[in-house]
């Protein structure tokens, strides 16, 4: 019920949306086609009764002359990684935009609708994850060379992205996640230690989460065993929803720095009624996901700056060129990294030194740093 009333009232308060209707023009340019997170991502967003048509209407935004939607599928991350979930999603929502549900090339989806332009978004959270992770260990004072880096997914679109960077800049990488071939192949690409055993990886200075498999996520135990004694663990999570849960991280906060990634903020990016729609997003002010911030700059780019050969690029593609072109375009229309924040509130300090009366309870005894075969 309050969910629908919410939902009125945006509509209602959308003054942007109303001038564009008056002017002959479209209501929205760019849809933002999404599952939901979890069970309270759920009840968030529809309340306690399920949408007749298995999806509704969420948030809108405006910035520099480009509305944006948001579309949520009744349907949960978890959902997502199993088939009948994947196939309830596509029954409910033809046109979701989602790799999960299309295809890693989208064609059936390009096929369907060739009049309009697709991505997964993947550039643009690249792009910022990069800069977020590299920002953070530069805020925490860990430098190539001196610094032990465990990315988790090392061989998925973002992992791969955040990987190749790490190792290129310098450090000393192990890969960790429950794909046994995938992490062979990751080793052999880019010539870092990898394992399905969190006992084997040893102490890490900072964890890039970037899966939210149940068989990879951060737990007690793990942020135990991986920590270096006397200093917190820093951990860059970009997976959605979160690795390293809120649960999990309320009881580890004295040793854990933890920072969300991938998002985008854009002073301009204006949300329809403000704080009441952002947060049902769990974001802040003028902050968008960077999948969706990549979705209305290519739109801006397309449409109000004449870039009609972006329309014919394949966006399902992930590389270095459509990062970069997106990187571009998106410092243009505003969008950096956000102000560092954890679960939306501000991380207040990256000092990773702690005091030995600071210290947890440790279970976990040393462990054998892992060796590439």
């Amino acid at each position: 019920m309050l969910s629908d009333i919410w939902r009125g009232m945006v509509a209602l308060a959308d003054w942007r949306g109303w001038l564009r209707i008056a002017a002959g023009r479209p209501e929205v340019d760019v849809v933002f086609i999404t599952n939901l997170r979890d069970e309270a991502d759920r009840r968030r967003f529809f309340g306690r009764k399920a949408p007749v048509l298995g999806h509704a209407n969420g948030p809108r935004m405006h910035l520099d002359g480009v509305a944006g939607r948001v579309r949520g599928i009744y349907v949960t991350a978890a959902e997502m990684m199993t088939r009948e979930g994947r196939r309830e999603a596509r029954d409910r929502f033809i046109a979701a935009s989602t790799k999960r549900l299309f295809g890693r090339d989208g064609r059936a989806l390009k096929e369907m609708f060739p009049n309009l332009v697709f991505t997964i978004g993947d550039n643009g959270t690249s792009s910022l994850l990069i800069r977020d992770v590299r920002a953070a260990l530069s805020r925490a004072d860990l430098a190539p060379g001196r610094a032990r880096v465990m990315v988790i997914c090392p061989y998925g679109i973002l992992g791969r992205m955040i990987t190749r960077r790490l190792v290129g800049d310098g450090f000393e990488v192990v890969g960790y996640g429950a794909n046994p071939a995938a992490l062979a192949e990751t080793a052999s690409d880019f010539g870092i230690a990898t394992t399905t055993d969190l006992d084997r990886v040893g102490r890490v200075d900072a964890v890039v989460a970037c899966t939210h498999n149940d068989a990879s996520k951060l737990t007690t135990r793990g942020i135990s065993m991986l920590r270096r004694p006397g200093r917190r663990l820093l951990v860059v999570d970009v997976a959605e929803p979160a690795n390293l849960d809120q649960a999990v991280y309320e009881r580890q906060t004295a040793v854990v720095v933890r920072q969300d990634a991938g998002n985008g903020h854009a002073p301009g990016l204006r949300y329809v009624l403000g704080a009441l729609s952002w947060r049902k997003l769990t974001l802040s002010r003028g902050v968008i996901f960077g999948c969706f911030a990549e979705a209305m700059t290519l739109h801006h780019a397309i449409h109000r700056q004449g870039r009609t050969d972006l329309a014919a690029r394949d966006w399902f593609i992930i590389d270095d060129a459509n990062l970069a072109e997106v990187e571009t375009l998106m410092t243009g229309i505003g969008f950096e990294p956000p102000a560092p924040r954890c679960f939306g509130r501000p991380v207040e300090s990256f000092r990773l030194a702690i005091k030995e009366a600071d210290e947890l309870p440790s279970s976990a005894s040393p462990t054998r740093p892992v060796s590439v075969s």
